[in-house]
């Protein structure tokens, strides 16, 4: 008796010394997880190996969207090209909007004689006309069978035509390029921005899809007078002169007049003529305007 008496006491003494049995279910409540903002249920991914606590612990430790290394925006430069300074926003900025230039819209008449192609108007995607054909005129390099050497069939018997009458007037032309690809201008523009950077190259040549040879109703005219050449002292010769002066006459045009950078966008070039029939052709010689005058479309620059 006098043992269990003993160990008895010493068992109450114990429960007397601890926590209560209601304060311990308090405290096993406490243990049941909450719902947490920053928290959402595991996702279901039998693939991959994840250590589900430790990718919580960092969300909650970031306060932000977790993202792969892939996902985080990399440093950009502004204008000046200096490095932007870091946003607090975890979102990649989105680029300035002289960055990306807007879309070109297309022509609805690819194949029509007086197109309007420009930096305003775009020929459809992989655009090739399927009656191009080689003029029988002098090459400024030779008898090559190639793009350059192709016109549309209209295009290609007057030039024919404007040829003979200029030689039966002591005027010798060769011509130097006619239709290009669409990779092709794209090539020229791309070298013509490596040598003399962008601000000049649009002067002179145009983006890709937006280039009158794409037509193939464009002609690049030259002479032995300038060493075939495509320069600006043509205008000054007696082939350029005749050119300016009778080119109407066979359906071309001057297509970037002097003095008309503003409405063309393209610097003077003497050399460039462009097929629209002999009727429009004759209106816009007489006016002294452009094809964008012509069609009352003018974008000033």
């Amino acid at each position: 008796m006098i043992k269990k008496g003993l160990i008895c006491g010493v068992s109450l003494s114990l429960l007397a010394g601890c926590t209560s049995f209601d304060r311990l279910l308090e405290e096993d409540g406490a243990l049941v997880g909450s719902a947490h903002a920053n928290k959402t249920a595991v996702p279901q991914m039998t693939d991959y190996d994840m250590d589900w606590n430790e990718f919580f612990n960092k969300a909650e430790d970031a306060g932000t969207e977790i993202t792969s290394a892939e996902d985080e925006p990399e440093e950009s430069a502004n204008e000046e090209g200096q490095p932007e300074e870091p946003t607090d926003t975890d979102e990649p900025a989105e680029p300035a909007e002289s960055v990306e230039p807007e879309a070109i819209p297309v022509v609805a008449n690819p194949g029509a004689m007086n197109v309007m192609v420009n930096k305003f108007w775009s020929l459809p995607e992989g655009y090739r006309p399927g009656d191009l054909i080689k003029p029988n005129v002098p090459f400024s390099f030779g008898d090559e069978n190639s793009d350059r050497s192709k016109l549309r069939a209209e295009a290609a018997e007057s030039l024919e035509v404007m040829f003979q009458v200029a030689k039966g007037e002591g005027i010798e032309l060769y011509a130097r390029s006619g239709f290009r690809s669409y990779e092709t201008q794209a090539s020229i523009f791309k070298n013509e921005v490596a040598t003399f950077g962008y601000e000049k190259a649009v002067l002179y040549v145009a983006l890709p899809g937006t280039s009158e040879h794409q037509t193939g109703l464009a002609m690049d005219i030259t002479a032995k007078s300038v060493g075939l050449e495509l320069v600006e002292a043509f205008e000054g010769t007696a082939e350029g002169k005749w050119l300016s002066e009778n080119a109407h006459h066979y359906g071309f045009i001057l297509r970037y007049p002097k003095g008309k950078t503003n409405i063309t966008g393209y610097a003077f070039e003497p050399w460039h003529f462009r097929y629209v029939g002999v009727e429009i052709a004759g209106e816009i010689y007489a006016k002294g305007i452009t094809l964008e005058e012509y069609f009352g479309d003018v974008r000033e620059f």
